[in-house]
């Protein structure tokens, strides 16, 4: 299975006048191609190229209504790389699907998802952009079409392949604040899923501690409000006595692609890696008596992203006395082995152009 040449002349002509802008930004510039494949009467239709656009959607859909929704983050890289890859491409896939089935979608077959991707990165392999930390940010999406006001499930549904020319998320190390009031997610629901009202019941704090000077809300559990869970949109890590601290996975936590493979690096160059429980208040104290010397958030977007500041919200701030030590060794090992400077033990990366492996990859 090999790429198909679209046959939409539309497309060529739009990738024929194209141009990069600079500078980039993250998720500010969107690709003029997109792919679109939709599924009705319980089967998945052929897809394929379309101009980016905007897709018709009745108000009533059960995406718009019900949040009936989930997307992935991932990224297409080529700097050192003669010809672009994909980055672990299998574990977006299965997250995917995880995501769609939590919310009583069919996730695509593995054949659209490859082809999608396969399509969409090579016909636009020219303009990906080549610095380091650079890439082609992608963002699969599906959503529910039916409309209908009764609370039920769709019965169809359209799967997109979005694509954005991107910078880092953050291009210097962010400040973090508690979140004491509000909660990201609960047991039983969809903290470990990818799913749009996950982002949403984020915006207020969010919007909040931006205002009080900071970047990003630290979420704690909603049972207790006592243990971190993760940032808004990245996995948190710190370095507790030269080791690397993270909260376990526990049903309300984003599984990271990022996040396992920081982890498997990190063990790689001998890091000793904790997944547990993490009780703010002994985070707090750590970085008080100076076990703690250095966090991070990580993350597609972000990468890996220092964090120079945590505060809480009457007011107190802690400065961290190593800001990037250890991150920085691990982002670039990630990076080198992303963009192809350096090998890859892992088998990690896979050619955008050989459909068929990518398809064999996604299981």
């Amino acid at each position: 299975m090999t790429p198909t040449p679209t046959d939409q002349p539309n497309v060529t002509a739009l990738l024929r006048e194209y141009a990069l802008p600079s500078p980039l930004g993250f998720g500010q510039e969107l690709a003029p191609i997109m792919y679109r494949a939709d599924y009705m009467s319980g089967t998945w239709q052929a897809g394929q190229l379309i101009p980016f656009g905007e897709v018709n959607i009745n108000p009533a859909a059960t995406c718009v209504q019900f949040g009936q929704q989930c997307f992935e983050g991932m990224k297409a890289y080529k700097a050192a790389h003669k010809q672009p890859t994909l980055f672990r491409p299998e574990a977006n896939f299965a997250r995917f699907s995880r995501s769609a089935t939590r919310l009583s979608m069919p996730p695509p077959t593995k054949e659209i998802f490859a082809e999608a991707l396969s399509q969409l990165v090579t016909a636009f392999a020219r303009f990906i952009p080549e610095d380091s930390g650079q890439s082609l940010y992608l963002r699969p999406t599906l959503l529910g079409l039916d409309n209908t006001f009764a609370v039920k499930s769709s019965e169809r549904f359209c799967f997109l392949l979005l694509a954005s020319p991107s910078d880092a998320y953050y291009g210097d190390p962010i400040k973090v604040m508690i979140e004491r009031t509000h909660s990201r997610a609960a047991k039983g629901g969809t903290g470990s899923e990818k799913v749009g009202g996950n982002y949403a019941g984020s915006l207020l704090a969010t919007g909040r501690c931006i205002k009080a000077g900071f970047d990003q809300p630290l979420w704690l559990d909603a049972a207790t409000h006592s243990e971190i869970e993760e940032l808004s949109g990245m996995n948190f890590m710190a370095v507790i006595d030269d080791e690397l601290h993270t909260p376990a996975l526990s049903g309300t936590i984003l599984p990271g692609v990022t996040r396992d493979s920081i982890i498997r690096i990190a063990k790689s160059m001998s890091i000793r890696v904790v997944e547990r429980t993490m009780p703010v208040a002994g985070l707090l104290t750590d970085i008080i008596n100076g076990r703690c010397t250095e966090l991070f958030a990580c993350g597609t977007a972000a990468i890996i992203c220092p964090i120079s500041e945590i505060g809480d919200a009457d007011g107190a701030k802690m400065a961290l006395p190593d800001t990037g030590k250890v991150a920085s060794k691990l982002r670039a090992t990630l990076l080198n082995i992303q963009e192809g400077r350096a090998d890859d033990p892992y088998g990690w990366s896979v050619a955008a152009e050989d459909t068929d492996r990518l398809c064999s990859r996604l299981g």
